[in-house]
Order: structure tokens, then sequence, then C-alpha cells
């Protein structure tokens, strides 16, 4: 799934090419991919808007348009949000086609049909059209702070790396971030995150931080689907500590990096120099 990095750098993209442009036409080809409001509504409302903003809260686009509309977007498992040259024509993941003023088009791919887009009408607002905003945690580039998070995982019984990718509680931070984060601190993706000190935390506000802005300094992550808003993949992969390393030598000790199974998720970690693991259950 991408992860903020990759929203990111999108939202970047966006926010060079949509801005000042105006959409056309809309094509609707996977009915499920809209979210809201109905198909009819939501091509009716979207054509002849202009874009003023492109954003992101967490994982999600948040398109501001003319009159205070606005188009939402989760890319989800495999959804790309591409600004191409209308010889962009491979269709075969193609959900939504927006034709612009420009001559361009704003493609939105998915292979797996898990991402949705939003339309979200003049005197409506993201909150209510997306319920799922309101639950967000703290953007972890907006001055994250270790009491935070001291206070956030406190008695909480699950793993540190479970904890990471809890949206409620850190907003955009995925799998692949989290274990470089977990390297970076020299915290074991096992530990218990209640048992998270403060001086831990300073050091994961500091990881958190300084490995997201370098993600997306390298266009985010590639290992299958994602692409950023020209369809370029990010190579953030080639740069990892950890992620996508296993039985490969840890950069700083050598050791072969190991990977286990957590709550549905691959974590990887250096067991030499992530050794330390408190208060594991069994």
């Amino acid at each position: 799934m991408p992860e903020l990095p990759e929203v990111e750098t999108v939202r970047i993209g966006l926010e060079k090419f949509l801005v000042g442009d105006s959409f056309t036409s809309v094509d609707v080809l996977r009915k499920d991919s809209v979210g809201y409001p109905s198909i009819k509504d939501f091509v009716k409302g979207l054509t002849g808007r202009s874009v003023v903003a492109a954003k992101r809260r967490g994982k999600y686009l948040l398109i501001e348009l003319d009159s205070k509309a606005g188009l939402g977007v989760h890319l989800r498992m495999s959804g790309r949000l591409i600004v191409a040259d209308k010889k962009h024509r491979d269709a075969q993941f193609l959900r939504v086609l927006i034709k612009l003023k420009s001559g361009r088009e704003l493609r939105f791919e998915d292979m797996r049909v898990f991402g949705r887009m939003w339309y979200v009408p003049p005197g409506e607002d993201f909150l209510t059209v997306i319920p799922s905003l309101q639950e967000l945690g703290p953007e972890p580039l907006d001055g994250l702070s270790p009491d935070y998070l001291v206070t956030a995982f406190k008695n909480k019984k699950q793993a540190i790396k479970t904890a990471l990718l809890d949206q409620t509680i850190i907003a955009g931070l995925g799998n692949i971030y989290a274990d470089e984060v977990l390297f970076q601190t020299g915290i074991h993706p096992l530990s218990l995150a209640g048992s998270v000190t403060e001086k831990e935390a300073a050091k994961l506000v500091v990881a958190i931080e300084e490995t997201l802005r370098k993600a997306i300094q390298h266009g985010g992550t590639t290992l299958r689907d994602y692409a950023n808003s020209e369809g370029v993949n990010g190579n953030y992969q080639n740069e990892s500590w950890v992620y996508g390393r296993e039985d490969k030598p840890c950069r700083v000790c050598g050791t072969e990096i190991e990977r286990v199974k957590l709550a549905g998720r691959s974590a990887h970690f250096c067991g030499q120099c992530q050794k330390k693991l408190r208060a594991r259950r069994k």
C-alpha cells in the first residue's frame, strides 16, 4: 500500500500539473471505484470544476476545487493517480478517466480495485464525505512530540511495530517505513509499545521525520504498483536499511536481515542491531 512518502510524492506532482487546470469531462469505467456520491452526481459535480490546490491527510489525497468543492482519493493497495498526455493509452486497469482543459488526462488506475474516489459537493466537506479522516492521528511531519508518543503507547500490550501502523496514533506511517524507523532507533519490532521509554520516544520522533523526508526525496518506494503522478517509479527501496532485504547483510553490522510475520504483516529487522526486546508476550 502506498504510504505517506508515496502519497506526498503524488500530491507534489498534482500540485505542479493540476492546479489552474480544469476538468472538461469525467468517465467512470468501474463503478465501485467511486465512494460518493452516485456515479451520475460524481460525473456531473466534477465536470467543469477548476483545481485550486492539492493537499494530503495521512494517506488520503485531498484535491480542492473551485466553489469549495473537492475530490478525495485513497490509492489503497494498488491505486495510481497519473497526469498523462493523451498518448498514454494503457487502459487495462483504468477505472476513472478525467480529461483536462490543458489536453492532458487525470487517470485513476487500480489493478485490485480497492482504491476510492469521492466527490465533495459545495456545502459539504472532506470530513463528512470521508468519515475515516476524523479518526486519523497527527501528521508525523507536523511536530510529532515524544510526550505524545509515550502517552499514546502507554499500557499498550501490542508490538511496537503494530502500534506504529495504527493510523489513529500516527497518520500515514505504514509497513515499510515503520521497519526503517525501528531499525534506526535500535528497537526490536516485537517489543511492546507500552515499554517504550521517553528516550526511545524522542529517537522515534527524529527517525520518523528523517525517514519520511528522505523517502519523499527519493520519490517513495516502488515494490509493485506504485508510481508518481507522472507514472514514474520511486527508488527509496534501493536505500532501505531492512525492508525488503531479508537474508541480505545488514548495512551496519553484516548480520543477515530477518523477517517475521506480525499481525498479518511482515516485519524486517537486524537481530544484532535491534537486540533489545522487553516484556514480550508469549
